[in-house]
Formats: structure tokens, sequence, C-alpha cells
């Protein structure tokens, strides 16, 4: 597995190694002493996945109390996931970092606590899954508005705007978002 820290250093790009031939391919998707080593050391409590139409947008979500790094990766379809650091005594503090996911690429994303995160499904469908370190918390949850102008996301949108859920659609501006310290 190869780990690359992005332009926010505590986003990692993790790309595994895969080996295939005609009957299919083989990789392995996670080491707990290979992701202490490169990413910190967290427990995963839960894991998750989902599925998605074109142009379905999730997030941007966070738990202010309870917060959870994501291990995210696409085992279908594509998708573009975007990191947004909600840290305030961080030098990126409000800053983001967007990568394309793909069953293809075969890539992952290390999220770490203390982000708000989201994705943008640019197949026709995308099954999303993903390793949290905390657990859902329903009444800790909080969602920014995707299109927040003091964040200036570059969604690469398909044509119209993107479908959101209705706690989504109602998501908070950046600027009156509750902040890590």
């Amino acid at each position: 597995m190869d780990y690359q820290s992005l332009s926010i250093p505590e986003v990692v790009l993790l790309t595994p190694k895969v080996f295939g031939d005609e009957r299919g391919f083989f990789l392995e998707t996670f080491r707990q002493s290979e992701f202490e080593k490169h990413c910190g050391n967290y427990t995963f409590v839960q894991d998750n996945h989902s599925k998605s139409a074109k142009g379905i947008l999730r997030g941007l979500h966070y738990q202010l109390e309870n917060p959870q790094g994501k291990l995210v990766r696409v085992t279908r379809g594509e998708v573009f996931d975007v990191a947004v650091d909600m840290r305030k005594s961080s030098p990126t503090f409000g800053q983001w970092v967007g990568v394309t996911l793909s069953e293809d690429n075969k890539q992952m994303l290390w999220v770490p606590p203390g982000f708000a995160h989201a994705f943008y499904v640019t197949s026709d469908e995308a099954e999303f899954q993903y390793k949290c370190t905390d657990y859902y918390a329903p009444g800790d949850e909080y969602s920014i508005l995707w299109n927040d102008p003091d964040l200036a996301i570059d969604w690469p949108l398909s044509g119209s705007e993107p479908r959101v859920s209705e706690k989504d659609a109602a998501g908070l501006a950046f600027a009156r978002a509750p902040f890590f310290e």
C-alpha cells in the first residue's frame, strides 16, 4: 500500500498494490500496523456501505462530540470525495481537499476526526464503503452547505445542481458552523 499525504497533510490517499491476471484481481484493503504507521493510532468500530445514483451529493457531514475518522473507498462506480478541515487551531482550517475514488483506481481516502466529509457521484451509480473510528450519533450530526461560498469547493458537477437530502439542503453556512478547537 502506498500512503500519500495530500495538501492537508493529515488527509491521506491510500493506493493499494493490485495483483491481477485473467482470473481477476487481489488486493489488501487494510492492515492495522501500516495504517497506524502512516495515519495514526485509530481503532475502527463501525463499517458502512451506501449506494447512490449519478448526481447525488452526500455531505458535508461531521460529528462534534463524537468525531469520526473515516477510511473511505468506492467498490462500484466513481465519486469525487471531499474533506474540509474544521479544526479552528489548524493552519489549514477551512481548506478542502478532493480526490476521485473509483472501482478502477481502487484508492482509499483517510479523513481524520476533525474534518467534514462529502462525496458526489460522477458515474451512473456508486457503492461507497467506509470504516469509522466512532459510532454514528444522530444528535451530534452537523451538515455544512455543499456550495458554501467561503469554502468554494470545485465540485465536478455534470450539468444541473446535485441532488441532496433535505438535511443537507438545510445545512449550515461554514461561518456559522460549530468548529473543533
